[in-house]
Protein backbone atom coordinates (compact mmCIF):
# COMPACT_ATOMS: atom_id res chain seq x y z
CA UNK A 1 0.00 0.00 0.00
CA UNK A 2 1.28 3.44 -0.88
CA UNK A 3 1.79 5.85 1.95
CA UNK A 4 -0.64 8.75 1.81
CA UNK A 5 1.92 11.37 0.80
CA UNK A 6 3.13 9.34 -2.22
CA UNK A 7 -0.24 9.44 -3.94
CA UNK A 8 -1.07 11.68 -6.87
CA UNK A 9 -4.49 13.04 -7.75
CA UNK A 10 -5.28 10.15 -10.10
CA UNK A 11 -4.51 7.59 -7.36
CA UNK A 12 -6.80 9.39 -4.96
CA UNK A 13 -9.60 9.71 -7.52
CA UNK A 14 -9.46 6.01 -8.30
CA UNK A 15 -9.53 5.21 -4.60
CA UNK A 16 -12.51 7.46 -3.97
CA UNK A 17 -14.53 6.11 -6.89
CA UNK A 18 -13.86 2.42 -6.24
CA UNK A 19 -14.40 3.08 -2.54
CA UNK A 20 -17.93 4.36 -3.13
CA UNK A 21 -19.07 1.25 -4.97
CA UNK A 22 -17.27 -1.16 -2.65
CA UNK A 23 -18.73 0.45 0.49
CA UNK A 24 -22.24 0.18 -0.86
CA UNK A 25 -22.01 -3.39 -2.18
CA UNK A 26 -20.45 -4.72 1.02
CA UNK A 27 -23.34 -3.38 3.11
CA UNK A 28 -26.14 -4.21 0.66
CA UNK A 29 -27.28 -7.54 2.20
CA UNK A 30 -27.69 -5.95 5.64
CA UNK A 31 -28.91 -2.53 4.53
CA UNK A 32 -31.27 -1.06 7.11
CA UNK A 33 -30.76 -3.86 9.61
CA UNK A 34 -31.33 -2.27 13.01
CA UNK A 35 -31.40 -5.50 14.99
CA UNK A 36 -27.71 -6.38 15.27
CA UNK A 37 -28.47 -9.79 16.78
CA UNK A 38 -30.51 -10.56 13.66
CA UNK A 39 -27.66 -9.34 11.46
CA UNK A 40 -25.28 -11.77 13.16
CA UNK A 41 -27.82 -14.57 13.05
CA UNK A 42 -28.42 -14.09 9.31
CA UNK A 43 -24.85 -13.41 8.18
CA UNK A 44 -22.30 -13.43 10.99
CA UNK A 45 -19.77 -10.63 10.61
CA UNK A 46 -19.91 -9.34 7.03
CA UNK A 47 -16.40 -9.26 5.55
CA UNK A 48 -17.17 -10.02 1.91
CA UNK A 49 -20.00 -9.61 -0.54
CA UNK A 50 -23.11 -11.66 0.10
CA UNK A 51 -26.58 -11.85 -1.41
CA UNK A 52 -29.48 -10.59 0.69
CA UNK A 53 -31.87 -12.96 2.44
CA UNK A 54 -35.47 -12.94 1.25
CA UNK A 55 -36.65 -12.15 4.81
CA UNK A 56 -35.56 -8.81 6.27
CA UNK A 57 -36.25 -8.55 10.02
CA UNK A 58 -36.49 -4.75 10.04
CA UNK A 59 -38.02 -4.00 6.64
CA UNK A 60 -40.78 -1.39 6.59
CA UNK A 61 -41.09 -1.29 2.82
CA UNK A 62 -44.73 -2.41 3.23
CA UNK A 63 -45.40 0.93 4.97
CA UNK A 64 -43.82 3.10 2.26
CA UNK A 65 -45.95 5.31 0.03
CA UNK A 66 -45.89 4.21 -3.61
CA UNK A 67 -47.21 7.58 -4.84
CA UNK A 68 -44.78 9.97 -3.16
CA UNK A 69 -42.19 10.30 -0.42
CA UNK A 70 -42.50 8.87 3.06
CA UNK A 71 -44.95 6.42 4.51
CA UNK A 72 -48.54 5.97 3.45
CA UNK A 73 -50.77 3.81 1.33
CA UNK A 74 -49.63 1.69 -1.58
CA UNK A 75 -52.53 2.69 -3.80
CA UNK A 76 -50.40 5.03 -5.90
CA UNK A 77 -48.53 3.89 -8.98
CA UNK A 78 -45.42 6.06 -9.23
CA UNK A 79 -43.74 2.89 -8.04
CA UNK A 80 -44.66 0.29 -10.63
CA UNK A 81 -45.87 2.50 -13.48
CA UNK A 82 -43.34 5.34 -13.65
CA UNK A 83 -40.30 3.88 -11.86
CA UNK A 84 -39.44 0.37 -10.66
CA UNK A 85 -41.66 -1.14 -13.34
CA UNK A 86 -42.58 -4.68 -12.45
CA UNK A 87 -41.40 -4.27 -8.85
CA UNK A 88 -44.42 -2.88 -7.00
CA UNK A 89 -45.66 -6.30 -5.89
CA UNK A 90 -42.68 -6.59 -3.57
CA UNK A 91 -43.54 -3.42 -1.65
CA UNK A 92 -46.68 -4.68 0.08
CA UNK A 93 -45.16 -7.85 1.49
CA UNK A 94 -44.14 -7.89 5.15
CA UNK A 95 -40.42 -8.27 5.84
CA UNK A 96 -39.48 -8.23 2.16
CA UNK A 97 -35.83 -7.24 1.71
CA UNK A 98 -35.34 -3.79 0.17
CA UNK A 99 -32.91 -5.30 -2.33
CA UNK A 100 -34.57 -8.69 -2.79
CA UNK A 101 -33.28 -10.72 -5.70
CA UNK A 102 -29.95 -8.89 -5.93
CA UNK A 103 -26.70 -10.82 -5.99
CA UNK A 104 -23.46 -10.63 -4.06
CA UNK A 105 -21.40 -7.70 -5.37
CA UNK A 106 -24.39 -5.76 -6.74
CA UNK A 107 -24.81 -2.05 -6.11
CA UNK A 108 -27.99 -0.45 -4.86
CA UNK A 109 -30.07 2.09 -6.76
CA UNK A 110 -28.40 5.25 -5.44
CA UNK A 111 -24.99 4.00 -6.56
CA UNK A 112 -26.40 3.05 -9.95
CA UNK A 113 -27.66 6.64 -10.24
CA UNK A 114 -24.16 7.79 -9.29
CA UNK A 115 -22.92 5.84 -12.30
CA UNK A 116 -25.43 7.72 -14.46
CA UNK A 117 -23.73 10.92 -13.28
CA UNK A 118 -20.27 9.42 -13.84
CA UNK A 119 -21.13 8.53 -17.44
CA UNK A 120 -22.62 11.98 -18.06
CA UNK A 121 -19.39 13.63 -16.91
CA UNK A 122 -17.37 11.32 -19.16
CA UNK A 123 -19.56 11.88 -22.21
CA UNK A 124 -19.87 15.66 -21.87
CA UNK A 125 -16.36 16.34 -20.60
CA UNK A 126 -17.76 18.75 -18.01
CA UNK A 127 -20.54 18.89 -15.44
CA UNK A 128 -23.90 19.42 -17.16
CA UNK A 129 -26.89 19.24 -14.81
CA UNK A 130 -29.37 19.16 -17.70
CA UNK A 131 -27.66 16.17 -19.25
CA UNK A 132 -27.62 14.37 -15.90
CA UNK A 133 -31.35 14.95 -15.39
CA UNK A 134 -32.11 13.65 -18.89
CA UNK A 135 -30.07 10.50 -18.30
CA UNK A 136 -31.41 10.04 -14.74
CA UNK A 137 -35.00 10.15 -16.01
CA UNK A 138 -34.19 7.66 -18.77
CA UNK A 139 -32.48 5.32 -16.36
CA UNK A 140 -35.29 5.41 -13.81
CA UNK A 141 -38.25 5.18 -16.20
CA UNK A 142 -37.07 2.68 -18.81
CA UNK A 143 -37.82 -0.92 -17.80
CA UNK A 144 -35.09 -3.42 -16.93
CA UNK A 145 -32.32 -0.86 -16.48
CA UNK A 146 -31.47 -2.18 -13.00
CA UNK A 147 -32.42 -4.96 -10.60
CA UNK A 148 -33.08 -3.07 -7.35
CA UNK A 149 -36.51 -3.09 -5.69
CA UNK A 150 -36.54 -0.03 -3.47
CA UNK A 151 -36.35 3.70 -4.19
CA UNK A 152 -35.76 6.26 -1.47
CA UNK A 153 -38.31 8.98 -0.81
CA UNK A 154 -36.53 11.56 -2.94
CA UNK A 155 -36.84 9.40 -6.06
CA UNK A 156 -40.56 8.94 -5.48
CA UNK A 157 -41.15 12.66 -4.95
CA UNK A 158 -39.09 13.58 -8.00
CA UNK A 159 -41.05 11.27 -10.29
CA UNK A 160 -44.41 12.18 -8.78
CA UNK A 161 -43.65 15.76 -9.79
CA UNK A 162 -42.29 14.67 -13.17
CA UNK A 163 -45.45 12.66 -13.88
CA UNK A 164 -47.45 15.81 -13.19
CA UNK A 165 -45.59 17.68 -15.92
CA UNK A 166 -43.24 19.70 -13.74
CA UNK A 167 -39.96 20.54 -15.56
CA UNK A 168 -37.13 18.21 -14.45
CA UNK A 169 -35.06 21.01 -12.98
CA UNK A 170 -37.94 21.75 -10.57
CA UNK A 171 -38.90 18.17 -9.69
CA UNK A 172 -37.04 17.87 -6.38
CA UNK A 173 -39.67 17.38 -3.69
CA UNK A 174 -40.42 19.71 -0.81
CA UNK A 175 -38.41 18.97 2.30
CA UNK A 176 -39.78 16.10 4.37
CA UNK A 177 -38.63 14.36 7.52
CA UNK A 178 -36.06 12.26 5.66
CA UNK A 179 -34.92 14.65 2.91
CA UNK A 180 -31.81 15.53 4.88
CA UNK A 181 -30.37 12.02 4.72
CA UNK A 182 -27.02 10.48 3.89
CA UNK A 183 -28.48 9.18 0.62
CA UNK A 184 -28.41 12.78 -0.59
CA UNK A 185 -24.60 12.79 -0.44
CA UNK A 186 -23.93 9.55 -2.31
CA UNK A 187 -23.44 10.99 -5.82
CA UNK A 188 -21.66 14.14 -4.72
CA UNK A 189 -18.07 12.83 -4.51
CA UNK A 190 -18.18 12.36 -8.29
CA UNK A 191 -19.07 16.00 -8.95
CA UNK A 192 -16.57 17.12 -6.32
CA UNK A 193 -13.78 15.10 -7.93
CA UNK A 194 -14.64 16.42 -11.39
CA UNK A 195 -14.44 20.00 -10.14
CA UNK A 196 -11.00 19.61 -8.60
CA UNK A 197 -9.12 20.22 -11.84
CA UNK A 198 -9.91 23.91 -11.31
CA UNK A 199 -8.38 23.83 -7.80
CA UNK A 200 -11.03 26.27 -6.61
CA UNK A 201 -12.87 25.40 -3.39
CA UNK A 202 -15.77 27.75 -4.09
CA UNK A 203 -16.31 26.17 -7.52
CA UNK A 204 -16.21 22.73 -5.92
CA UNK A 205 -18.80 23.71 -3.33
CA UNK A 206 -21.11 25.25 -5.93
CA UNK A 207 -20.91 22.20 -8.18
CA UNK A 208 -21.85 19.93 -5.28
CA UNK A 209 -24.75 22.18 -4.23
CA UNK A 210 -26.03 22.39 -7.80
CA UNK A 211 -26.09 18.60 -8.09
CA UNK A 212 -27.68 18.12 -4.67
CA UNK A 213 -30.47 20.61 -5.36
CA UNK A 214 -31.61 18.66 -8.41
CA UNK A 215 -33.02 15.98 -6.14
CA UNK A 216 -32.92 17.31 -2.55
CA UNK A 217 -34.13 20.65 -1.22
CA UNK A 218 -32.80 21.00 2.30
CA UNK A 219 -30.74 23.70 3.97
CA UNK A 220 -29.61 21.18 6.59
CA UNK A 221 -28.37 18.81 3.93
CA UNK A 222 -26.62 21.69 2.15
CA UNK A 223 -24.57 22.40 5.25
CA UNK A 224 -23.29 18.83 5.21
CA UNK A 225 -22.74 18.97 1.45
CA UNK A 226 -20.40 21.91 1.97
CA UNK A 227 -18.50 20.05 4.69
CA UNK A 228 -18.08 16.97 2.50
CA UNK A 229 -16.90 19.18 -0.37
CA UNK A 230 -14.25 20.84 1.77
CA UNK A 231 -13.11 17.52 3.24
CA UNK A 232 -12.61 15.82 -0.13
CA UNK A 233 -11.11 18.98 -1.63
CA UNK A 234 -8.35 18.96 1.00
CA UNK A 235 -7.80 15.20 0.97
CA UNK A 236 -7.25 15.14 -2.79
CA UNK A 237 -5.41 18.47 -3.18
CA UNK A 238 -3.28 18.78 -0.06
CA UNK A 239 0.29 17.51 -0.35
CA UNK A 240 0.08 15.34 2.78
CA UNK A 241 -3.52 15.33 4.05
CA UNK A 242 -4.22 14.27 7.61
CA UNK A 243 -7.68 12.75 7.22
CA UNK A 244 -7.98 11.94 10.92
CA UNK A 245 -7.54 15.60 11.85
CA UNK A 246 -9.61 16.87 8.94
CA UNK A 247 -12.53 14.58 9.84
CA UNK A 248 -12.31 15.57 13.50
CA UNK A 249 -12.41 19.27 12.60
CA UNK A 250 -15.46 18.78 10.37
CA UNK A 251 -17.23 16.81 13.10
CA UNK A 252 -16.40 19.48 15.67
CA UNK A 253 -17.95 22.15 13.46
CA UNK A 254 -21.07 19.98 13.28
CA UNK A 255 -21.19 19.59 17.05
CA UNK A 256 -19.92 16.03 17.52
CA UNK A 257 -16.59 15.61 19.36
CA UNK A 258 -15.10 12.78 17.32
CA UNK A 259 -11.58 13.13 18.74
CA UNK A 260 -12.83 12.77 22.31
CA UNK A 261 -15.12 9.90 21.36
CA UNK A 262 -12.29 7.96 19.71
CA UNK A 263 -10.08 8.57 22.75
CA UNK A 264 -12.83 7.23 25.01
CA UNK A 265 -13.45 4.21 22.77
CA UNK A 266 -9.77 3.29 22.86
CA UNK A 267 -9.43 3.90 26.60
CA UNK A 268 -12.51 1.84 27.47
CA UNK A 269 -12.04 -0.71 24.68
CA UNK A 270 -15.57 0.08 23.52
CA UNK A 271 -17.26 -1.18 20.38
CA UNK A 272 -18.19 0.85 17.32
CA UNK A 273 -21.75 -0.14 18.24
CA UNK A 274 -21.36 1.97 21.39
CA UNK A 275 -20.90 4.97 19.11
CA UNK A 276 -23.12 4.15 16.10
CA UNK A 277 -26.20 2.76 17.77
CA UNK A 278 -25.28 4.31 21.12
CA UNK A 279 -24.19 7.93 20.89
CA UNK A 280 -25.40 8.27 17.31
CA UNK A 281 -28.36 6.76 15.51
CA UNK A 282 -27.49 4.32 12.71
CA UNK A 283 -30.42 5.69 10.68
CA UNK A 284 -30.24 7.82 7.55
CA UNK A 285 -30.78 11.26 9.11
CA UNK A 286 -27.87 13.46 8.18
CA UNK A 287 -27.24 14.96 11.63
CA UNK A 288 -26.50 11.41 12.85
CA UNK A 289 -25.24 9.59 9.77
CA UNK A 290 -22.59 12.06 8.60
CA UNK A 291 -20.99 12.31 12.07
CA UNK A 292 -20.99 8.49 12.03
CA UNK A 293 -19.05 8.58 8.76
CA UNK A 294 -16.61 11.10 10.22
CA UNK A 295 -16.09 8.96 13.31
CA UNK A 296 -15.25 5.91 11.17
CA UNK A 297 -13.09 7.98 8.81
CA UNK A 298 -11.07 9.33 11.71
CA UNK A 299 -10.78 6.08 13.65
CA UNK A 300 -9.85 3.96 10.62
CA UNK A 301 -8.12 6.64 8.55
CA UNK A 302 -5.24 4.29 7.72
CA UNK A 303 -7.19 1.04 7.20
CA UNK A 304 -9.75 0.94 4.37
CA UNK A 305 -10.80 -2.66 5.01
CA UNK A 306 -11.44 -2.21 8.74
CA UNK A 307 -13.36 1.03 8.12
CA UNK A 308 -15.78 -0.55 5.66
CA UNK A 309 -16.24 -3.73 7.70
CA UNK A 310 -17.01 -1.63 10.79
CA UNK A 311 -19.52 0.50 8.88
CA UNK A 312 -21.30 -2.52 7.44
CA UNK A 313 -21.67 -4.38 10.71
CA UNK A 314 -23.21 -1.56 12.74
CA UNK A 315 -26.24 -1.76 10.43
CA UNK A 316 -28.73 1.01 9.73
CA UNK A 317 -28.23 3.02 6.56
CA UNK A 318 -24.86 1.40 6.07
CA UNK A 319 -25.01 1.34 2.26
CA UNK A 320 -25.15 5.10 1.90
CA UNK A 321 -22.78 5.71 4.80
CA UNK A 322 -20.47 3.14 3.21
CA UNK A 323 -20.46 4.93 -0.14
CA UNK A 324 -19.49 8.26 1.45
CA UNK A 325 -16.99 6.64 3.83
CA UNK A 326 -15.50 4.64 0.95
CA UNK A 327 -14.97 7.85 -1.02
CA UNK A 328 -13.23 9.53 1.94
CA UNK A 329 -10.93 6.65 2.92
CA UNK A 330 -10.39 5.67 -0.72
CA UNK A 331 -9.24 9.21 -1.53
CA UNK A 332 -7.00 9.18 1.54
CA UNK A 333 -5.24 5.89 0.87
CA UNK A 334 -5.67 5.39 -2.88
CA UNK A 335 -6.96 2.41 -4.80
CA UNK A 336 -4.03 0.25 -3.67
CA UNK A 337 -5.46 0.19 -0.15
CA UNK A 338 -8.73 -1.39 -1.24
CA UNK A 339 -8.74 -5.20 -1.02
CA UNK A 340 -8.48 -6.52 -4.55
CA UNK A 341 -11.20 -9.10 -3.91
CA UNK A 342 -13.65 -6.28 -3.22
CA UNK A 343 -12.82 -4.58 -6.50
CA UNK A 344 -12.77 -7.64 -8.74
CA UNK A 345 -15.87 -9.24 -7.22
CA UNK A 346 -18.11 -6.25 -7.88
CA UNK A 347 -20.76 -7.43 -10.33
CA UNK A 348 -20.06 -4.54 -12.70
CA UNK A 349 -16.29 -4.59 -12.25
CA UNK A 350 -15.41 -4.51 -15.96
CA UNK A 351 -17.76 -1.68 -16.88
CA UNK A 352 -16.88 0.25 -13.74
CA UNK A 353 -13.18 -0.08 -14.43
CA UNK A 354 -13.65 1.42 -17.91
CA UNK A 355 -15.77 4.26 -16.55
CA UNK A 356 -13.40 5.08 -13.71
CA UNK A 357 -10.36 5.07 -15.98
CA UNK A 358 -12.06 7.31 -18.53
CA UNK A 359 -13.13 9.70 -15.75
CA UNK A 360 -9.61 9.84 -14.28
CA UNK A 361 -8.05 10.52 -17.67
CA UNK A 362 -10.37 13.46 -18.20
CA UNK A 363 -10.46 15.00 -14.74
CA UNK A 364 -7.23 14.17 -12.89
Amino acid sequence: MNSSNQLNKADRMRGALWGMFVGDALAMPVHWYYNIAALWQDFGQIRDYQAPKEHHPNSIMALANTAKAGRGTQDGNIVGSVILKGKKQHWGQANRHYHQGMQAGDNTLNLLCARVLLRSLITKGYYDSTDFLHEYIRFMTEPDRHNDTYAESYHRDFFANYANGIPPENCAGAEGHDTASIGGLVSLPIVILASLRDNNLLATEMAALTQQRLTHRSSLLERHTLELSQLLFHIVNDIDPDTEQLACKVASRLGFPVAKVIQSVRLNQSSDLDVIGGLLSPACYIDQSFPSVLYLAARYHDDFESALIANTNVGGDNCHRGAVLGAIIGATLGVGAIPKRWIYELTSHGELNDEIEMFVRQYA
